[in-house]
């Protein structure tokens, strides 16, 4: 009898920690390939059925086959279509696809042409949909660019944001000039500052409405949004979010109307993810600070129906094997939960670039690049239950 009680007891104890695992659906939308698949974004329809975009091809730096494809999950289903073209500029890569829906209901595909196979070169690329619930892909009924000019504001505000940032005085040698002058003289060139702007995270709509894009700059090595105030019809900059290196911006808003950004590490050591927020509505950004979470890689943001914020991201200094989820109950002022979504040995694979979003049933949907070593490539599709977490 007592043998009996202690197993009971195992196996309770056993059973109540595997019922509060977050983690509740994984899969992959595609089996494993050679080619290389990155940067996914993933939206919720409005019938329930979800639809997720990545790029894929043979690299973007040297080859031109790379083209955005898709795939449909029906709602309540669990597994994925096949991948559908989403698109495919003719003898340029393709990029970095970010799909949203706006108030009105259009769907949006936003990425970029990668010119002369270099991202400082890159274009905004967009389409809008109204057709897209049946299967396959959508029917894409208008195209364009994303044009931007930033103005003389703009390298004003370089200039003026980098006396705040604490002193750093990089340079390659003695006679070289530093990081920082580097930066500001680059961005007093119009061409430089008006080409090369890239997506990666899903846009924001602020409590007025407004649109804000978050793109950054692999040339200027830093970040702005795109603002839309009439649905996505029309775009312009925003000024720069300066710092050493804060790319990829994540986006939240807090009850306040304070716009927090959320930014990968591409700059000097230590790797954290940096800090910056909008007082206006996203139009102006304080110099990015970095925080205490480590980072590399990537970082996603999203803001909870129940006030919660939830955090994705490469919580190492080091690469990619590592994902992790926080959760903050302060609006992103600090994180008191968090769980592993991949833990890996340092050579084993690279989990990054997540997208993250919240159904209408409360749980966390994401998509991220699952590369668990050569030739085993895709796209993994993960369900977390936030409460959970929590508890």
């Amino acid at each position: 009898m007592q043998k009996f009680t202690v197993l009971l007891v195992i196996f309770f104890c056993v059973g109540s920690a595997k019922a509060q695992q977050p983690v509740i659906e994984s899969s992959l939308i595609f089996p494993p390939q050679e080619k290389h698949v990155h940067g996914s974004s993933i939206v919720a329809l409005p019938n329930g059925d979800l639809l997720a975009a990545w790029f894929h091809g043979s690299g973007e730096r040297t080859q031109d086959d790379v083209k955005i494809m898709g795939a449909r999950l029906k709602k309540g289903g669990k597994k994925w279509s096949a991948p559908f073209l989403l698109a495919d500029t003719p003898d340029m890569p393709d990029c970095n696809p970010v799909l949203f829906l706006n108030k009105s209901g259009k769907l949006f595909l936003v990425w970029i042409a990668v010119q002369a196979n270099r991202w400082e070169y890159s274009i905004l690329r967009l389409r809008t949909s109204v057709n897209y619930l049946k299967p396959g892909a959508p029917v894409w009924n208008w195209q364009d660019n994303i044009l931007l000019k930033p103005g003389k504001e703009f390298e004003e505000e370089v200039a003026a944001r980098f006396k705040e940032l604490p002193d750093d005085g990089r340079g390659w040698s003695e006679y070289a000039p530093p990081y920082d002058n580097m930066v500001v003289d680059a961005s007093k060139d119009l061409l430089k500052r008006s080409i090369g702007w890239m997506t990666r995270i899903k846009p924001i709509v602020t409590h007025s409405g407004r649109i804000l894009l978050p793109l950054y700059s692999d040339g200027l090595n830093f970040s702005l949004v795109a603002i839309s105030d009439n649905d996505g019809e029309t775009w312009y900059p925003s000024l720069p979010i300066v710092g050493r290196g804060p790319i990829q911006p994540a986006l939240g808003q807090r009850k306040d109307g304070t716009i927090a950004a959320f930014m990968r590490d591409s700059g000097d050591e230590p790797s954290r993810v940096h800090y910056s927020e909008s007082k206006d509505n996203g139009k102006t950004w304080t110099a990015t600070r970095k925080t205490e979470i480590p980072n590399t890689a990537s970082v996603e943001i999203c803001v909870l129906a129940n006030g919660y914020w939830a955090f994705l991201g490469n919580d190492i200094n080091d690469g990619r094997y590592q994902l992790s989820l926080y959760l903050s109950d302060d609006e992103g002022k600090s994180w008191k939960w968090k769980t592993k979504i991949e833990d890996h040995p340092k050579d084993g694979g690279g989990y990054s670039y997540p997208a993250l979003i919240q159904t209408k049933d409360g749980l966390l949907r994401m998509t991220y690049s699952h590369h668990a070593g050569k030739g085993n490539n895709s796209i993994k599709y993960v369900v977390v239950d936030p409460l959970k977490l929590v508890k």
